[in-house]
């Protein structure tokens, strides 16, 4: 049985990075789509992704899996999420995000499975998640026991997550981990969009994982240009950040900078209760993780 399909996770509303992954699969002639949550977020005009994800589902093969993300703005509309800030380095872009979102987009995330068995004729069966099975938040690392253990009990050769950002493949007991990387904000990935393409052969699947240049300069001046560098202006800082390719090899991120940021909070004021982060303390944080910040737009 001929089978190939383009792996795709961790969107974040880059629909710049995401046309340029889809293309280049079509290009290829696959047809067959699997997404692995995180749709919308962290980026100017999620209405565009959801848009275009509504015409990949009426035009191919496509099997969607809900995030984390998914679970915040579904929390947010149930009562369960407050605090958000429309302006503020720590939820002005979840706040915008949310505020541009349709209740049908609502209603599509609310249906999607956490995790999906795939199968495929007589190749070995597919596991498909975000974190890890059962859990949107999970992290299946490298040499990590939450790994080991969520491979053993998967019931899959192959467990397919996101939700790191990082590109790669765990191999344990023959089981493997695969990790397509971020179509919208890969780290260690030099600002380019990842995803996979798994090529279903006689003894199972092959990936061949990819990573794309794209117009980034566009994306960082749509940053701007919504209104969401002002509404979350260290946020969008570290976003530009990573998409310029600063990072490097590192993988220091949001988390890392708004982890930073809590502990100067603690630090200056006793406490720290989140979202209540003052943006002195995303700016001293952020110069102080991010050494090379000449050139940003994002933030004056």
């Amino acid at each position: 049985m001929s089978v190939e399909i383009a792996v795709l996770a961790d969107i974040h509303s880059n629909y710049v990075a995401l046309e340029r992954c889809v293309e280049f699969a079509l290009k290829r002639g696959i047809r067959q789509f699997l997404f692995l949550g995180d749709y919308v977020g962290e980026f100017a005009w999620p209405e565009r992704t959801m848009e275009l994800l509504r015409e990949y589902d009426a035009s191919y093969d496509c099997l969607f899996i809900r995030g984390n993300k998914e679970d915040y703005w579904l929390g947010y509309r149930d009562g369960g999420e407050r605090g958000w800030k429309e302006y503020g380095s720590t939820t002005g872009a979840l706040y915008y995000a949310y505020h541009r979102l349709e209740d049908r987009d609502l209603a599509f995330f609310e249906g999607l499975p956490v995790s999906r068995r795939l199968e495929y004729g007589n190749l070995p069966p597919l596991l498909a998640c975000h974190g890890s099975p059962g859990n949107v938040k999970g992290q299946l690392c490298l040499s990590d026991e939450e790994t080991k253990n969520a491979l053993l009990a998967a019931g899959a050769n192959c467990v397919l997550h996101g939700h790191s950002h990082i590109q790669g493949k765990t191999v344990y007991d023959g089981r493997i981990a695969l990790n397509p990387g971020s179509v919208g904000l890969a780290l260690k990935a030099e600002g380019k969009a990842q995803f996979a393409i798994l090529h279903g052969e006689t003894d199972g699947f092959r990936e061949e994982l990819i990573s794309l240049d794209y117009d980034r300069e566009r994306v960082i001046r749509e940053l701007c240009e919504s209104g969401l560098a002002e509404r979350a202006p260290y946020w969008c800082l570290v976003t530009e950040y990573l998409l310029r390719g600063r990072g490097g090899e590192t993988d220091i991120g949001h988390a890392d900078v708004l982890f930073r940021a809590m502990e100067l909070c603690r630090q200056k004021n006793g406490s720290c209760i989140w979202p209540d982060i003052p943006e002195a303390c995303w700016e001293q944080a952020a110069w102080e993780l991010l050494p090379d910040l000449k050139g940003m737009i994002c933030i004056k």
